[in-house]
């Protein structure tokens, strides 16, 4: 019987891999958005700066940064969760990824619902993979300010998955 692998090498792969995925989309640094990893599940944060308000007179997070911030959070946790049993089983190809061979899954229509003005606060939402195949993925993603359960936006998109050329 083997013994398990220690939780600190399991961590670090897991935050490499996260790293790695996260890298593949410059736009994600532009709006200071991070991803905090508790074991497979994702919280996407947009720290607030003044850049991002839309409309100064309310003031308001801009509507644009808002659907940006959903896109992205629900790309990098289908991806995530794509890759998931990839990175478990130590079969995630590091150097490949890191060569720019990770390619990402393509929107194919992204519906955003403002459910109320978003505050010129941080701002925090998760994704739920509802399906994901070899060629399709539909997604849902729930944004939040102050409460969990007073959302201030959420969205639905379907991703064309990328094909392994293996």
């Amino acid at each position: 019987m083997s013994r398990p692998e220690p939780v600190t090498q399991v961590k670090r792969r897991r935050d490499l891999a996260l790293s790695m995925i996260v890298s593949q989309v410059p736009y994600i640094e532009f709006l200071g958005v991070r991803f905090d990893r508790h074991g497979d599940e994702l919280t996407a944060t947009m720290g607030f700066h003044e850049a991002l308000i839309g409309n100064p007179m309310l003031p308001a997070l801009h509507g644009g940064a808002t659907a940006a911030f959903l896109e992205i959070t629900a790309i990098i946790g289908l991806a995530w969760s794509t890759l998931w049993d990839d990175i478990e089983a130590e079969k995630l190809d590091v150097e490949a990824v890191q060569n720019g061979a990770l390619v990402l899954p393509k929107t194919i229509d992204f519906t955003v619902d403002y459910l109320r003005t978003g505050l010129p606060r941080d701002a925090y939402a998760r994704a739920r993979v509802n399906r994901s195949g070899r060629r399709y993925a539909s997604v849902h993603v729930e944004a939040w300010q102050d409460n969990r359960d007073r959302l201030f936006a959420q969205a639905s998109g379907h991703f064309l998955m990328p094909q392994s050329h293996g």
